[in-house]
């Protein structure tokens, strides 16, 4: 077995790199291909890893922390409220009925009432991480079905607060944890009943007031400073230091995280943590589920075949049978319910944490934890398979009669369809004709103080570098249609079309250029369509100046719209020989030779009719932008 933190990291990696895009051309799903990386290299297969097992999941539970954060990050109250059936409602239902169903079997079987809780409420659980990342590869997210899968997880993921807050008050006298966790987890307050209660509510408390009155006025003066780095920093700090401090009131760090996350959901900065953090966290997650494969106990299951084979088809049958019910009553029809009963028949990740937690606060035993997370990681491996033999063998018999949108309630999960990189004199121009189109947006800036002014007048962009393909990420360039560049920074504007058009391909991209050779750059780089800043208005204080020197209305705008067209035909031209200085010199003075040649012969036979047409023209405009 190798040693050593360089050569542990080394084959954590290497298991990562090799098994995760074998299990994702399998159609496996990432999760599960970090599974399979740590039963590779666990002690029951290759044997490079197993002894520090246990202390590689203390960190990799770090991940868990960063996704709930990120949850609470995403949950508006807005959306929230949309979904407010189906999340209380489907959601609740859920869990409640599984817990029930699930606990009441742990009862009969001989399990103390307060084990059976735990076991019930933790396995009534789903997995975020597989079911996320399923719908977003299949593109089933805003099916009924996948909507219905979200709003279910989303109630999960918020019900393992209280699940982990009740934990505690589930101890059973003279069961304790093999060993302590102290060393680990830190120094604890030593504190119980109401003193208990007091101190959590007083610091959950200062949590949410810190977040709304604190830490944005904290972020806004790091974000003046302009550096990423500092910025992460910050976020980790807030992270790690919440992070600290439940673990010192004796819970769960995941509540106070997450309660933060929900605080700032509504923070200008909102994106920018979610690209800063989003890496670390899939990571992390990454690094969790190889642990979870590396602590798989397969002598366990050499053991007792049975049970456990047995505890795993019991648990996906009778979840799967509680989702189709539930379905039913929340009137999906019949191909929507079998892919949400599909979706959410398995275990999840939150059962690790859930079940050491319940294993430290004496509410469950060593072995009947061991034997459980067996059954849990073995569902969640055989989920990726189940999806496929629904794709496979159930779905084409139903495809005719999938259902694209959402009946009854409806919620807007989808992000804004066009994307404003720079809120600057440029940008809200941009914005406000968009606002005035009904066109919805997402507005970006990396400049602290301009987004501070103009949420003084009710907009709400948000802070960061969009240059950044994970801040674009996170404010939806993935099912965006349009990315708008009005930024005035000529190299990161290219370096923005660079990365949009390499990893968001289907957005249409609208840029800003500086002049005609930073067009160029931008057509280099991808651009669809190129804006000179001050093209637009120079072309209507040209037409103004004819005007003033007696041009009448019409004439005047003739020529400009004349001296428009030609210009943009040679720019096209000239981009082709773009580079060869020579060339485009000859080119460009013949151009100005045919642009005046036009011009005049233009000015010389006026055609009353077509005067006439383009007055009419420009007055509809005039109306136009007048009743707008």
């Amino acid at each position: 077995m190798f040693t050593g933190f360089f050569a542990q990291a080394f084959i954590y990696l290497l298991a990562a790199v090799v098994a995760v895009p074998l299990a994702k051309r399998l159609g496996l799903g990432f999760a599960l291909g970090y599974i399979i990386a740590g039963i590779a290299i666990g002690p029951f297969v290759f044997g490079l890893v197993g002894e520090e097992g246990q202390d590689v999941m203390h960190f990799a539970e770090f991940g868990v922390v960063l996704m709930l954060f990120l949850v609470g990050l995403e949950l508006e109250p807005s959306v929230l409220w949309r979904m407010r059936v189906s999340i209380l409602g489907l959601g609740g239902s859920q869990v409640l009925i599984s817990a029930g169903v699930i606990g009441g079997a742990a009862y009969l079987f001989g399990l103390p009432w307060q084990t059976s809780v735990a076991v019930g409420l933790t396995l009534a659980l789903s997995s975020t991480a597989i079911v996320l990342q399923t719908l977003k590869e299949r593109s089933w997210m805003e099916t009924t079905a996948g909507r219905a899968g979200f709003s279910v997880l989303l109630f999960q993921d918020i019900a393992v607060i209280p699940i982990l807050a009740l934990l505690p008050f589930l101890a059973i006298q003279g069961l304790g944890p093999e060993s302590t966790d102290a060393a680990a987890h830190g120094a604890q307050l030593e504190l119980t009943g109401w003193r208990k209660a007091v101190v959590v509510l007083g610091l959950v408390g200062g949590i949410v007031v810190a977040g709304r009155f604190l830490m944005r006025p904290v972020f806004r003066w790091i974000a003046s400073v302009r550096s990423v780095e500092l910025f992460i920093a910050t976020a980790f700090t807030l992270v790690v230091g919440i992070t600290l401090a439940m673990e010192f009131v004796g819970l769960s760090p995941a509540l106070g995280t997450f309660v933060a996350g929900v605080v700032l959901a509504e923070s200008e900065f909102r994106h920018e943590l979610e690209s800063n953090i989003e890496p670390f966290k899939g990571l992390l997650m990454g690094l969790f589920f190889i642990a979870v494969g590396v602590s798989i106990d397969f002598q366990l299951v050499g053991g007792q075949p049975a049970l456990v084979l047995g505890l795993v088809a019991a648990l996906i049958v009778s979840k799967f049978i509680i989702l189709l019910t539930l379905g039913k009553v929340f009137r999906l029809n019949l191909a929507d319910n079998l892919m949400f009963a599909f979706l959410l028949a398995q275990g999840g990740e939150f059962a690790f944490l859930l079940f050491s937690f319940a294993s430290q606060s004496s509410v469950i035993s060593t072995e009947v934890m061991n034997l459980l997370i067996v059954v849990v990681v073995l569902t969640m491996i055989l989920t990726p398979l189940l999806i496929m033999f629904y794709v496979r063998m159930v779905r084409p018999r139903f495809v005719d009669c999938m259902s694209p949108e959402g009946e009854g309630e409806e919620f807007d999960a989808a992000p804004n369809p066009v994307i404003i990189a720079g809120y600057g004199r440029f940008g809200q121009v941009v914005s406000r004709l968009l606002s005035a189109g009904a066109i919805k947006h997402t507005l970006l800036d990396h400049d602290s103080s301009q987004i501070e002014l103009t949420g003084r007048f009710g907009f709400r962009p948000f802070y960061g570098d969009a240059s950044r393909v994970q801040l674009l990420q996170a404010a939806g360039a993935e099912q965006a249609k349009l990315l708008v560049i009005a930024i005035d920074d000529r190299d990161k504007a290219e370096q923005m079309v660079v990365a949009a058009k390499q990893y968001f391909p289907q957005l249409k991209i609208l840029a800003r250029a500086y002049d005609r050779s930073h067009a160029y750059g931008l057509k280099d780089a991808g651009a669809d369509v190129i804006t000179r800043e001050t093209f637009g208005s120079a072309l209507i204080m040209g037409e103004e100046a004819l005007k003033l020197m007696g041009y009448d209305d019409a004439r005047a705008y003739r020529l400009m719209r004349t001296f428009k067209r030609h210009d943009e035909d040679g720019l096209e031209k000239l981009y082709e020989i773009w580079g060869d200085d020579h060339a485009y010199g000859l080119m460009v003075r013949e151009n100005i030779e045919q642009l005046e040649k036009v011009l005049q012969d233009d000015d010389d036979d006026p055609d009353d009719e077509y005067r006439d047409a383009m007055e009419r023209m420009r007055g509809a405009e005039f109306r136009r932008l007048g009743e707008e």
